[in-house]
């Protein structure tokens, strides 16, 4: 107890001076021992490379995980060395919700159907992200934590020491000064020597660690060209998944056309142009029509009647139910096949359809064209 005593008394003691020290020497009264060029040039590159490593390290955190509550969870579990739990990415989540919805409205509609293709693909980029982040972790944020958390930790504890080191040898110094007594002088100056060389001793040491900062610059360097790469298979999974959506989508371009029931909807599509087929009225696609109210007799032109080329034969699947206005188009049934083309100058809304000798103007909307 009295040995822990005189050592906590000693220690007070110099804490006492170096903070004297420290002190008249801030305010100009003491004079410092200044550190080397090169070991400051070292000192201040290190003070750079942990200020921008942090700022990249916080930003890229940000940037792979940007929910502060998920990152604060994932802090914690790293604190307790457990594993860090798998989190369901957003992609996964919605590509979940797309294909339950797509139970519910039916997978053999077209809004179900397609729900179900873009589903699948959205499970698969959130996938490619999910992979992403892990590579990403790994090759990236962690050699940086290990930097912040382990080597500048050791560099930070031996510039402390350094420092301590350089108040003892100025303390020393004054003393020297001080002394008047040629006994009193040589304790001093025994005592300056042995501070400088234990000065000496932590200024090799922190310059060897300082040093090594290169080093870190060409594994940091290493890891950031691996996240770059990690970022360009990422980015590359995404823009080939999303080609791949584009050309299963392409494949129903007017499945989705209509989001009311055609049945009962009063909406009217632009009908063939007057000046392509003179006497066509415009049809309505309602199969209802209002008490009272008669239609206008337009003395339609049969479509049969029409002599054009025709271009683009191809076949199509009849989505809905449908009723012809008039001679000039054609009634349909939901889910028979028939042929479809077009002639010039024919409104992109409607197409010429055929049923063995049966012929006609159809909807594009209530088709699902075929290759």
């Amino acid at each position: 107890m009295d040995f822990n005593l005189k050592k906590l008394t000693s220690d007070a003691g110099v804490f006492f001076t170096r903070a004297v020290q420290f002190t008249e020497e801030k305010l100009g009264s003491a004079e410092k021992t200044e550190l080397d060029t090169h070991l400051e040039n070292l000192i201040a590159r290190a003070d750079c490379t942990k200020n921008w490593t942090e700022k990249i390290f916080r930003q890229t955190e940000v940037l792979l995980q940007p929910n502060p509550s998920a990152r604060i969870e994932e802090f914690f579990y790293e604190k307790l060395d457990k594993k860090i739990p798998s989190r369901t990415t957003n992609g996964e989540l919605l590509g979940q919700y797309m294909l339950d919805a797509a139970k519910d409205f039916g997978p053999g509609t077209p809004y179900g159907s397609t729900l179900i293709t873009v589903g699948e693909y959205q499970s698969r980029l959130g996938g490619a992200e999910r992979e992403f982040l892990q590579t990403s972790a790994i090759n990236f944020l962690t050699p940086l934590r290990n930097f912040l958390e382990g080597d500048w930790r050791t560099i930070s504890k031996e510039r402390r020491l350094l420092e301590n080191r350089r108040l003892d040898l100025d303390i020393c110094k004054a003393r020297v000064k001080k002394a008047k007594q040629a006994e009193a002088k040589a304790a001093a100056e025994q005592e300056l020597r042995v501070a400088q060389t234990e000065f000496d001793r932590q200024a090799e040491v922190t310059r060897l660690l300082l040093e090594g900062i290169s080093s870190t610059h060409v594994n940091h360097l290493r890891c950031l060209h691996e996240f770059v790469e990690a970022q360009a298979t990422y980015y590359a999974q995404c823009h080939q998944y999303m080609q791949e959506l584009q050309k299963e989508l392409s494949r129903y371009p007017n499945s989705f056309a209509s989001n009311a029931n055609p049945s009962t909807s009063a909406t009217c599509p632009s009908p063939v142009s007057s000046a392509t087929l003179p006497g066509v009225s415009p049809p309505c696609l309602a199969s209802t029509s209002t008490p009272g109210i008669a239609r206008e007799p337009s003395g339609p032109l049969k479509i049969q009647d029409v002599q054009q080329p025709s271009t683009g034969h191809r076949k199509a699947k009849v989505l809905y139910d449908y009723d012809a206005h008039d001679t000039s188009e054609l009634s349909l049934l939901a889910d028979e096949l028939i042929t479809v083309y077009t002639v010039p100058g024919m409104d992109p809304d409607w197409l010429v359809g055929e049923r063995g000798n049966q012929k006609g103007k159809v909807p594009v909307t209530y088709l699902e064209l075929l290759s």
